[in-house]
Order: structure tokens, then C-alpha cells, then sequence
């Protein structure tokens, strides 16, 4: 473990905290956490893997605050839980091996989509609509793809398991955001399986985040649980817009050589 100042310590159990009040409501924790690992010293891969052992604390903490206000059943999700589970294993080997640079490009340009739909989207509340895609095929097909994208990648999983929710599933914003951190903490353990085999972890480091991410959690759970879209539509437009903007705002991202910045 590295050497850490008091200062340093107190950087990362912040980071944790902050990381699991936003990603418990609109997801992007990681856009705090993973940076904070890095000032702290760790190298790339250990990072990824640390902050995955941190996020289960929020993103369990999360879940747990939205089940017992019965907004999410966990054991009805389990079928879907288990497919984020698998997909983000699978991601977490192929991250080992594949470069990202298709994704770093890409992925800006989708986290402004993302952004822009719940933005100018005037009828999205917390009243669930007609699905557009079954559960079978919900669980079948999205929830293991954006799993292995967690684990390849991870920054905007959140996001993007949120609108798959709202937009094809058909589920309220309050309700979307529940089911969303149950399939986070899952393809969030599917891939932290994957990084302890390897042993990228810096366990010291991850559970003094990890408490940290749990308290976080649960106040911003807490928070959207009483506030519902009012509070998680204009955090997530927020969220994916300084996300799009942190990974542009990187000299090695693919996508700035395209655009010529």
C-alpha cells in the first residue's frame, strides 16, 4: 500500500463520499473517484480495480435504501442482476487485452445524446409508461451489454443503464434510478471479480472509500427518494455533460485528434 499523507487520506475518503452521492442519483460517481485514485499514486489498472471495490459500498448502499422503500425488488431482479453480473466480468477480461480507443471517442458524443433526452424531454416524471421492449428481451439483451461496458470501460454504466430504463423499459425517473443501481452493483462485482483474481486491488485504499461511498449513498438516495425526477433529471444532464467534458477535455482521447482540438 502506498504511503499516504492524512491530507491524501482525506482527499480520497471525500472523493468517496461525493462519488457515492452522485452516482446513488444520476450515476458518474466514478467521474470523482477514479481521478482521486490517480492523484493518490495508483497506477491505472489498480485504480480501476480499487474503485470498483469502493463502488459496491455505494452502489450496495444505494440499493439497499431504494429496496426498503419498495421501489425496487431485488429478488424479481435477480435474472437481470445476474446478466450485469456476467457481462461485467466478460468486460473486465476483455479490458485486460483490447484497447479502449473506440470508446474514448464515442463516448462523449453519447453522453451529450443522453444529456440533450432528458433535458428537452418535457413528459418524463416519475409515472412509469408503456414499455417498449419486453423484460425477457430487457434482461436478454441491453443489461449484459451495457454490464460488459461497465467492466471494459465503466465511466457513464449509470447513465446508460438509466435510459435504457426510461426509454425502452418504460419505467418512471425515480423507479429507473432504483433498478439502475441494483444492475450497477452487479456488473460493478461481475468485474471486480475479475480485477481480485489479477490482483489490482488496494484493499486498505478501497475500504476507507468504501465506507465513505456508503454514506454518501445513502444521503443521495435519501435525497432522490424525496425528490424524485425533480432532483435526478436536471443531476444526471449535469453529470453526463462534465463527464463528456472531462474525457474530451483528455490530450490522449481519440476523438480531439478527429476534431482537430
Amino acid at each position: 500500500m502506498l504511503d499516504l499523507t492524512a491530507e491524501t487520506v482525506a482527499m480520497l475518503a471525500l472523493a468517496g463520499f461525493a462519488g457515492g452521492f452522485v452516482d446513488s442519483i444520476a450515476g458518474g460517481g466514478g467521474l470523482i473517484t477514479v481521478p482521486a485514485l490517480l492523484l493518490a499514486g495508483l497506477p491505472p489498472v489498480e485504480a480501476l480495480g480499487t474503485n470498483k471495490l469502493q463502488g459496491l459500498f455505494g452502489s450496495g448502499s444505494a440499493t439497499h435504501a431504494y429496496a426498503s422503500k419498495g421501489h425496487v425488488d431485488p429478488r424479481r431482479q435477480l435474472p437481470s442482476a445476474l446478466m450485469a453480473f456476467a457481462g461485467g466480468a466478460l468486460g473486465a477480461v476483455v479490458a485486460t487485452v483490447v484497447p479502449a480507443d473506440i470508446l474514448s471517442a464515442a463516448l462523449p458524443i453519447v453522453l451529450v445524446a443522453i444529456a440533450l433526452y432528458f433535458a428537452i424531454k418535457p413528459s418524463m416524471g416519475d409515472v412509469d409508461r408503456a414499455h417498449r421492449l419486453s423484460p425477457f428481451l430487457f434482461a436478454l439483451l441491453l443489461v449484459p451489454a451495457i454490464g460488459f461496458y461497465d467492466g471494459i470501460f465503466g465511466p457513464g454504466a449509470g447513465s446508460f443503464y438509466m435510459l435504457a430504463y426510461v426509454a425502452l423499459a418504460g419505467y418512471g425517473v425515480l423507479k429507473a434510478t432504483a433498478h439502475t443501481k441494483l444492475l450497477n452493483f452487479s456488473s460493478n462485482a461481475g468485474s471486480f471479480a475479475v480485477f481480485v483474481v489479477v490482483g489490482a486491488i488496494s484493499w486498505k485504499i478501497g475500504l476507507l472509500m468504501g465506507v465513505a461511498q456508503f454514506l454518501g449513498a445513502r444521503t443521495g438516495a435519501w435525497l432522490a427518494i424525496r425528490n424524485g425526477a425533480r432532483l435526478i433529471k436536471p443531476l444526471l444532464v449535469v453529470v453526463c455533460v462534465a463527464l463528456a467534458a472531462k474525457l474530451l477535455a483528455d490530450p490522449a482521447n481519440p476523438l480531439r485528434l478527429i476534431l482537430n482540438v
